[in-house]
């Protein structure tokens, strides 16, 4: 999302500086030039507002919003009729002049607050929604909450280098985009993993080798203890084993497509795999509920956002997180 408001601030830089280039030129002038200009103007901002608003009102994740036809339609009559209403202002010419520093101060505002955003939420803040019932009951879905992305280090925009890293821990609860190498990479009998952001729990860390027996977890060959915040159904367990080759097994886990052999299996029994240097085992806490790293494989170090820090929504559950 950060890129997506950090271009939205270079458009309006852009028109900003398109803007002071027609005025050097005298362009703005003639009534065709100038209602064109300020025509476009409203429509560039007024889609650039539209689109932040949207954002809001999805909670600050960046979600697609449902948009109906009405609403689409509407839409298109409101931006239709601003731009004809401001192509009409061009009739005045005294106007010319006032119109001229009120948009360019508009096209400050906004790219300012775009740049400084997209700063922000690169570097230390972004906001998450929680969609599922994964991570119950420590986060439910609907919660709103913070991700703090400088608590593993701040990373140089556009690489996978950081400054001043951090590890990451066992039990951190962290937000990450999903490991998919292509839109089309299956997983969960979905396709619509690619590029969304997850939260899950680290469980393992690099190096260790991982296991789920009877659907409980096992690290380096010991039971993990119970959590309070790990939640079990009371179901019937699988046990078949189908891949019995573990070579082929760590590879296909490594791929990203061990789900596609095994199925509903992974849930209760799973591995041994070891997890890759510079990657993470993560688990929902709503163990039997959670398409975690057993069906879909490790998570990349610079797959990592940041981690969950603090919930601000609902107002009963305002808080840190733990």
């Amino acid at each position: 999302m950060e890129l997506r408001l950090f271009l939205i601030a270079c458009v309006m830089y852009g028109f900003t500086w398109f803007t002071r280039w027609l005025q050097k030129d005298d362009q703005l002038t003639t009534y065709a030039v100038f209602g064109k200009w300020h025509g476009s103007f409203i429509f560039v901002i007024l889609s650039c507002a539209l689109y932040i608003a949207l954002f809001v009102m999805r909670g600050g994740t960046g979600e697609p919003f449902p948009l109906n036809q009405f609403l689409i339609l509407e839409l298109v009559v409101i931006l239709l009729a601003l731009f004809g209403y401001s192509y009409a202002q061009q009739l005045e010419n005294k106007k010319k002049d006032a119109l001229v520093k009120k948009d360019l101060d508009w096209c400050n505002t906004v790219y300012f607050a775009g740049f400084m955003a997209s700063i922000v939420m690169f570097f230390f803040v972004q906001a998450f929604k929680i969609p599922s019932a994964s991570m119950r009951n420590t986060l439910v879905e609907g919660d709103h909450l913070f991700v703090d992305k400088s608590a593993y280090g701040f990373r140089i925009p556009f690489t996978q280098k950081w400054l001043s890293e951090r590890k990451v821990q066992r039990g951190d609860i962290i937000v990450f985009e999903f490991p998919a190498k292509s839109r089309m990479q299956l997983n969960c009998g979905e396709t619509s993993q690619y590029g969304r952001d997850f939260v899950k729990r680290v469980v393992a860390l690099p190096g260790e080798t991982v296991e789920v027996k009877d659907g409980h977890l096992w690290v380096d060959g010991k039971e993990t203890p119970q959590q309070p915040y790990e939640i079990y159904e009371n179901v019937n367990r699988t046990n078949d084993v189908i891949i019995d080759d573990s070579a082929l097994y760590q590879r296909i886990w490594q791929q990203h497509k061990l789900d596609n052999y095994l199925s509903t299996e992974l849930r209760d029994n799973f591995g041994p795999v070891k997890v890759p240097a510079n990657n993470y085992f993560v688990m929902g806490d709503n163990r039997d509920n959670s398409c975690d790293s057993r069906f879909w494989g490790p998570v990349p170090r610079e797959n990592i956002k940041g981690k969950a820090w603090f919930i601000h929504w609902p107002l009963k559950k305002i808080g840190l997180i733990k």
